[in-house]
């Protein structure tokens, strides 16, 4: 992991998700049992609150403590999301279940569907509302 600027802007150009949370620390630790996520980058404020960059498998993505005074709030302080996160795996259910392991709540379990194994989980941070969902997927193979 690098806390270094300069090798977190010297990269390809690229999009990546953004997610701002409450309780940033505790979300870094369930996508790293929960998804494998190695850290890239992380930058601890005084205060507690944390920005990070992941990956898990070479998809990148932050994670990031709400800071309103910068309008960037938690779907908790909003009541609700608009995003999902969607990964696919080579093995889906292996994925799942280690995801659930970790805390996961199952939406509903995989299975196939459209050609693929599907399914979906909460993270232990959400709301009430249900927010930050992952649906986690991958072809299935054909004889």
């Amino acid at each position: 992991m690098s806390t270094d600027p300069k090798k977190a802007r010297n990269q390809k150009t690229a999009i990546a998700p953004m997610l701002s949370v409450r309780k940033g620390a505790s979300a870094l630790e369930f996508y790293k049992a929960a998804f494998g996520a190695d850290e890239l980058f992380r930058i601890d404020a005084e205060s507690g609150a944390v920005v990070a960059r992941l990956s898990v498998g070479g998809a990148e993505f932050w994670v990031a403590d709400e800071s309103p005074e910068h309008s960037n709030f938690s779907p908790e302080s909003l009541g609700g999301g608009s995003v999902r996160m969607v990964m696919t795996v080579k093995d889906p259910d292996t994925a799942f279940e280690r995801a659930v392991a970790a805390g996961a709540t199952v939406v509903w379990p995989v299975t196939d569907q459209y050609g693929w194994r599907l399914g979906r989980i909460v993270d232990p941070l959400r709301t009430s509302l249900g927010n930050r969902q992952a649906l986690v997927g991958g072809a299935v193979n054909s004889v």
